[in-house]
């Protein structure tokens, strides 16, 4: 580990963002250029002290996680992160593993995207990262973990994923879902991550290994969909899709009719954030 290095290479890529950047206010003026301290710590989950130890070149080593979520807060490149990982003595992602590098372009877009809901997710349908409305939409995904990241996964082994969609909507999401680790399976191989999704799936469940068979290959993402709020009911929503030049990434925003029902569901969500309406009891 190269203390030195990684603490000068922490300042000037903290120093080189701005807080419009990252989807902030510029606020008053700074002393200093840049973000500060406190700021990459929060968009990295970490704590300050922590943070600043490692500008310091007091810091312990950071592990694989902490680095990867210190890459993203910085929005930094594939080589600027593999730099990164270098100089704090970590071998560099494997190709496979990048894939959930959040491609910075995409997250410049997210960033901008604070009043509407919006995430971008992997071509295994793991949630990368989420803005605040989509948090409120959906719920929080950060906390999966192993194969349960990727929403395929969930969508055939958990029902309470199907709860946000109508039923009569259901098998069609079923086989979206589907064609979508088809058309990741086909571009990743048989031993890659997709690989051993669709192995662990076919195990358990009979609904996606006959859906399997179909061989039907597509990136489906509904123009039009409606989903289910457990406070809000039904929202439909308008669903757009811009893609890494790669494929592997995509950014989902979702935006209702202006001056409709749905768009002031979007609204009240807005102010309602993960909140829960209590009955009072009578």
């Amino acid at each position: 580990m190269d203390r030195v290095a990684l603490a000068d290479f922490l300042r000037r890529r903290r120093a080189a963002l701005r807080p419009e950047d990252i989807g902030l206010a510029a606020g008053a003026r700074r002393r200093a250029p840049g973000l500060r301290r406190e700021e990459v710590a929060a968009l990295a989950a970490m704590s300050t002290d922590y943070y600043t130890r490692l500008e310091q070149q007091r810091g312990p080593q950071p592990s694989e996680q902490m680095l990867t979520a210190l890459a993203r807060a910085l929005r930094l490149t594939t080589g600027e992160r593999d730099y990164l990982f270098h100089v704090a003595g970590r071998n560099a992602p494997s190709h496979e593993s990048a894939a959930t590098h959040v491609a910075p372009a995409l997250l410049r877009v997210l960033d901008r995207l604070a009043d509407t809901p919006a995430l971008i997710l992997s071509n295994l349908g793991e949630t990368l990262v989420q803005n605040r409305m989509a948090d409120a939409l959906f719920g929080d995904r950060s906390g999966y973990t192993g194969l349960a990241r990727s929403e395929i996964y969930r969508w055939f082994t958990d029902p309470a994923e199907r709860l946000r969609y109508p039923e009569d909507d259901r098998d069609r999401q079923s086989r979206a879902q589907v064609a979508n680790l088809r058309a990741a399976y086909g571009s990743m191989g048989p031993n890659s991550r997709a690989g051993e999704l669709v192995r662990a799936l076919q195990k358990v469940s009979a609904e996606f290994a006959g859906l399997w068979e179909r061989h039907e290959v597509a990136k489906r993402f509904a123009d039009h969909k409606t989903l289910i709020h457990p406070e809000l009911g039904p929202i439909e929503l308008d669903c757009q899709v811009l893609f890494t030049e790669d494929q592997s990434q995509a950014l989902l925003v979702l935006t209702a009719a202006p001056r409709t029902e749905d768009d002031e569901k979007l609204r009240l969500l807005a102010v309602l954030g993960q909140e829960r309406f209590v009955e009072t009891p009578r």
